[in-house]
């Protein structure tokens, strides 16, 4: 683990933003579908898990805005109930999904 070490009489001050968690924001969006309207996430981290199950929820019939890291889910109208393998197979955590799916 890196350290710093602080040399001299002046205080150290400044802001640190904190970027979102994959691991709470993959169940939330997953979550979001036994919602039957829209589910505003914020803090979310632009990474390629996110992106993914973001297409898995378009194919699955919700429309998604994202805005930096802010993103609005509209599941009122689910269609499918199945996920292609080609989403699949881009991450391991698309068994978040299963049990809101089969809702």
């Amino acid at each position: 683990m890196s350290s710093y070490i602080i040399e001299g009489g002046k205080k150290l001050e400044g802001e640190v933003s904190v970027s979102g968690s994959k691991n709470a924001s993959l169940p939330i969006m997953a979550a979001t579908i036994l919602n039957p309207g829209i589910t505003t996430l914020y803090n979310i981290p632009n990474i390629h898990d996110i992106q993914i199950t973001s297409e898995i929820l378009k194919y699955l019939g919700c429309k998604i805005k994202k805005n930096h890291d802010k993103i609005k889910i509209n599941s009122k109208i689910i269609i499918k109930r199945d996920i292609p393998e080609y989403l699949m197979h881009q991450m391991r955590s698309t068994v978040i999904l299963a049990g809101a799916i089969l809702r």
